[in-house]
């Protein structure tokens, strides 16, 4: 996994990832540690070969022509060695001058690109200056703590005047440049000192603002976060494999399988926002372009602008955070070993913190997307599709128009007959639909105001009936479900089991014609209206749990067949327990093979967990939401509230990004992987942290009752009320984490119950 998507991505990352590998071992970087001074590694020449230096620099001055969101790609893999040298510093110097106006670009990006220049970027600094006659700058000041600073041939500076601040490049032998003791031991800082240097006017960075400078910052650097923040990941999981306490693997523990799944969510959250920082630099700079240049990006596309700063701002709260987080727990799996100097994880949470010192504080970042936020910005996930997509387009839209002319259940009934409803199943229930067929459909229903029928528990209903029923229960069901005619239950969890399904009690015994049911199922939703359900029971107590479970379909009006509404802590009933007693189901109502149930009822668990995964539930607990809730306080946010706000938010952003990586995914013809279980798990509680933000901001009127009909108060306690239930259907946050922790870390599974 890496923070690019696209197959060349990949091949980047991995390109990068394998040369580092053989040039940077663990031996080069403990030697740059060890030498008196800092110097440019052995390999620096290797960078430059490589075209690693100037993947976003234009080919008209020595680069590749690329953008910045490769240049990230290679950051990351070099972030995973923990690489000492200047290749950040240098890759952030020639960003920022290749965003600026004039004549340096062309004058020093060829020599930054091909390796014979170094630089370095002091993202704030105590320098002023003055311009004369001629144009040129005057300046003089310090600027502290510059990344790479003494390395560097090439500065690029802050610089306050009268007219505002403007940013200069400055060659460091003008300066004096002083090394300071770092806490990064692979990579150095330096305090830089000007006395009355003069800057003439083609090194003055014309157009380059400190907003901008920050926002790569928080990309290039946040990229180096998440590479620090992968080794942390993949070496903590790999040693808890391995490292045996108590007679067993310490990764079958669920304290630390839980623990390294949090930094696997981390991770990736870190990848996806600083993947979308690029990617939205990029957007703006392609709008700016065909706007006209800066000038016009200004005017007509300042809304492109400030996506941008929002997308890098959200960035900058992640993913150096993450980075942080990840080395730490890391220490915390590698025990004793990893809090000595000889292990080289140390290393990476020195890295981690002098990135997130050198960006700044997280709380400044999130002051910057609460104001945003606030302030109405926000960032759509846009799919890029391809070029062969308008033609496929075309004729959904006309099919998509057809229907739209009809109403109420006649154009329901059309969305299911056309296979709209559920598009990627086969032929005659779907439409065997790619995933670009998908993406269409949903986008032209959305322009066309179309919506699907709600089918509810019906949604995970269908596909199993689709996969494993008989040509009379798919003619039967599916066409009325589809429709939204049919309301389905569940009828899976029982009160001694949980999330445990496979140890469920619930009889099937064969019987003429068919089977008896009895038993009690618990937590079943719309039982209390619901026409049929899917259940399933035990048929033989032979072989291993899982094996002797058969699927049924059961009529909720049968005899035998007693539904009791739960009333939940909201005072509602969505939830009920559902008794069978002697309840007949014929033989044609079994799904799949007798005593192969679970195969089945697998088929159904991992739909109703994508569908958990998409939304707010039901609840109405979204970011738009609290951020309407918000601006109708009529009062301003203390700085508590903005962090908590700008939290939350950060969040929502990271849920959509990933969602974006797994649709694109998807599209290239490539397997989600650790995207899609990391989008599930922070979906089910993301409703909880907006709805919990909104409460504390409600003040003292958070005590008023759980009713919609009280407005915000009521609203947002019933929502903080519901969501509690979010972590806990559709497999508790524990069994998500222990699922993170097996399928994508290959941590050894939990020992059966007496092992």
């Amino acid at each position: 996994m890496a923070i690019g998507l696209s197959e060349e991505h990949e091949a980047l990352h991995e390109s990068v990832r394998g040369w580092a590998e053989r040039n940077i071992p663990s031996e080069v970087v403990r030697a740059a540690i060890a030498a008196e001074s800092e110097a440019r590694p052995a390999f620096w020449s290797g960078l430059a070969d490589q075209g690693l230096l100037g993947l976003h620099i234009p080919e008209e001055h020595g680069g590749s022509g690329y953008g910045l969101l490769e240049t990230a790609v290679a950051v990351e893999a070099l972030g995973e060695r923990v690489a000492p040298g200047p290749y950040v510093p240098t890759v952030l110097a020639s960003a920022a001058i290749l965003a600026a106006e004039g004549k340096a670009g062309a004058e020093l990006l060829p020599g930054l690109a091909d390796g014979t220049l170094t630089g370095a970027v002091a993202l704030r600094g105590s320098i002023s200056g003055g311009r004369g006659a001629d144009g040129a700058l005057t300046v003089g000041g310090t600027a502290e703590f510059v990344l790479g600073g003494a390395l560097a041939d090439v500065l690029v500076l802050p610089v306050h005047t009268d007219r505002g601040e403007v940013w200069v490049a400055v060659d460091a032998s003008a300066a004096t440049v002083t090394p300071v003791g770092s806490l990064d031991l692979t990579r150095g800082v330096a305090r830089v000192e000007l006395d009355d240097v003069a800057v003439p006017a083609d090194r003055v960075l014309d157009g380059l603002k400190g907003s901008a400078v920050l926002n790569l910052a928080a990309i290039l650097l946040g990229a180096e976060a998440a590479g620090v923040a992968s080794w942390c990941v993949a070496s903590a999981a790999e040693y808890a494999k391995v490292r045996v306490q108590f007679g067993r693997p310490i990764g079958q523990f669920q304290g630390v399988k839980h623990k390294a799944s949090r930094m696997l969510v981390a991770l990736e959250q870190a990848r996806a926002t600083v993947w979308d920082a690029a990617r939205a630099t990029t957007d703006t700079e392609r709008r700016a372009d065909a706007a006209g240049g800066a000038g016009a990006a200004e005017g007509e596309g300042a809304g492109a602008g400030d996506e941008s700063a929002y997308a890098a701002a959200i960035a900058g709260v992640t993913a150096p955070d993450a980075a942080v987080q990840c080395a730490k727990d890391a220490v915390q799996i590698f025990g004793g070993i990893g809090y000595t100097y000889e292990h080289d994880v140390h290393l990476y949470y020195r890295r981690a913190l002098t990135l997130r010192a050198l960006l700044g504080p997280s709380s400044e970042w999130a002051e910057s997307v609460a104001e945003l936020a606030l302030n109405g910005v926000s960032r759509e996930m846009e799919i890029e599709l391809p070029e062969d997509a308008a033609v496929l387009r075309e004729s959904i839209r006309a099919e998509i128009a057809a229907i739209a002319r009809l109403e109420g259940r006649e154009q329901k009934r059309a969305l299911a007959d056309g296979g709209f409803v559920m598009p990627h199943l086969p032929r005659p229930w779907g439409r065997g639909a790619s995933p670009l067929e998908q993406v269409l459909i949903f986008q032209e229903l959305k322009a066309a105001r179309v919506k699907l029928p709600q089918m509810i528990i019906g949604a995970w209903v269908v596909p199993s009936i689709a996969a494993y029923g008989t040509r009379e229960q798919q003619e039967r069901f599916l066409p009325k479900t589809l429709a939204g005619e049919m309301i389905w239950c569940q009828l899976f969890s029982e009160p001694g089991a949980g999330s445990d399904l496979a140890a469920l009690q619930m009889k099937a015994e064969r019987v003429e014609g068919g089977w008896r049911l009895n038993g009690q199922k618990i937590w079943t939703s719309v039982a209390h209206f619901a026409e049929w359900g899917i259940c399933i029971a035990r048929n033989s107590s032979e072989g291993s749990k899982h094996e002797g479970i058969t699927y049924f379909l059961v009529d909720m009006k049968a005899p035998g067949v007693t539904v009791r509404p739960l009333t939940e802590m909201t005072g509602e009933n969505l939830f009920n327990e559902v008794f069978l007693d002697d309840v007949f189901v014929p033989d044609d109502l079994v799904v799949g093979e007798v005593g192969e149930g679970w195969k089945v009822a697998r088929n159904t668990l991992s739909n109703e967990r994508v569908s958990l995964s998409s939304g707010s539930g039901g609840t109405g607990a979204s970011v738009p939401d609290l951020l309407g809730l918000a601006g109708r306080l009529g009062r301003e946010l203390n700085p508590a509230e903005r962090q908590e706000l700008a939290r939350v938010v950060c969040e929502g952003h990271s849920i959509n990004a990933l969602s974006l990586r797994v649709t694109m995914k998807q599209l290239a013809g490539a397997e989600p992987g650790a995207d899609a279980s990391v989008r599930k798990l922070l979906s089910t509680s993301h409703a909880q942290h907006v709805s919990e933000c909104a409460v504390g901001l409600l003040g003292a009127s958070a005590v008023l009752a759980a009713d919609v009909k009280l407005g915000d108060p009521g609203f947002w306690n019933r929502a903080v009320l519901a969501t509690r239930a979010m972590t806990i259907y559709g497999g508790t946050t524990e069994v998500q984490l222990n699922i993170i922790a097996e399928r994508m870390l290959g941590l050894p599974r939990d020992p059966e119950p007496g092992k």
